[in-house]
Order: structure tokens, then sequence, then C-alpha cells
């Protein structure tokens, strides 16, 4: 996963998937807009006026933990 911000636009990319495949965009709100690859499946998350909808310094840098069952 890479995540990026871009200042000068305040657009936030979650990118979920590395590998290189042609996507195409799925705007779920006015705001955010889903990149969709093979499979139907989500590659990558696009947030338009990000600092309106995420507090930026809790997200960067990520943090993450895998839960193994």
């Amino acid at each position: 996963m890479k995540v990026s911000y871009d200042d000068k636009t305040d657009l936030l990319y979650i990118r979920l998937d590395e590998k290189k495949q042609d996507v195409i965009n799925r705007r779920v709100s006015e705001d955010i807009v889903l990149d969709i690859g093979a499979d139907d499946r989500i590659v990558g998350i696009e947030i338009l006026d990000a600092s309106r909808h995420v507090t930026l310094d809790r997200l960067l840098p990520v943090k993450y933990e895998v839960l193994k069952a």
C-alpha cells in the first residue's frame, strides 16, 4: 500500500495494489473516486479536498498491523 498527499491540490491518494494495470474511475461521492482494476478490485482511492475529510497529521505516516486469525 502506498499513501500520497499533494498539498497543492489537497488530494490524498491511497494505492492498494502496486501492480500496473488499467483502471476505470468510479465516483462514489462528490469527493471520493475509486480506481477499479481487473476483476472489479479496488486498486486506489482518491480523496479530493482531503483536508476537509481526513485528519492528515493522524494519517501520515501510516501505521498498520496485520491481524491473523
